[in-house]
């Protein structure tokens, strides 16, 4: 998932969020509704935004449904461009470069 951090904040680009579809996936709508529900602002067809106290509790989540088997990597991994500079720590284990 393509992400930034902007002003303290972290954007995960809103193209990349998992989608929520009544009847689908149980996995893949309870990953949608975990990730929303510690978002600051989750607004469709935008951004969603996390502030530095909850990054902590993205990062476990993040890799909890990544060891679920039962969503990819891509699904999973923050993407931070190279022009971020350095990988907050509590990101480390859960992000990587585009």
């Amino acid at each position: 998932m393509r992400a930034k951090i902007e002003n303290t904040i972290l954007l995960i680009h809103h193209d990349d969020l998992p989608a929520f579809k009544k009847g689908g996936s149980v996995v893949r709508n309870s990953y949608f509704w975990s990730l929303r529900s510690i978002a600051g602002r989750a607004s469709r067809d935008r951004d969603w935004e996390y502030e530095p106290e909850v990054w902590l509790a993205l990062s476990r989540m993040l890799l909890s449904f990544a060891e679920s088997g039962y969503l990819g990597y891509k699904e999973t991994l923050l993407e931070f461009p190279l022009s971020q500079g350095e990988i907050p720590s509590v990101l480390k284990d859960t992000a990587t470069w585009e």
